[in-house]
C-alpha cells in the first residue's frame, strides 16, 4: 500500500511496481503504510 501512495504522490513512476514486485526486495519498494483504516472485507473460497 505504501508503494502505491508513493506512485500517487509522484514519488515513484507506475511502470515501476512490476520491477519492484519481481525483484522481490523490500528495500526497493516504498514504506509501510500503517494499519489505521485497512480491514478485510470478505473472503471468498
Amino acid at each position: 500500500m505504501g508503494t502505491l501512495l508513493e506512485v500517487g504522490l509522484g514519488k515513484i513512476p507506475p511502470q515501476e511496481i512490476k520491477k519492484i514486485m519481481e525483484a522481490k526486495d523490500r528495500s526497493l519498494a516504498g514504506p509501510t503504510a500503517p494499519a489505521q483504516g485497512l480491514f478485510l472485507m470478505e473472503v471468498e473460497y
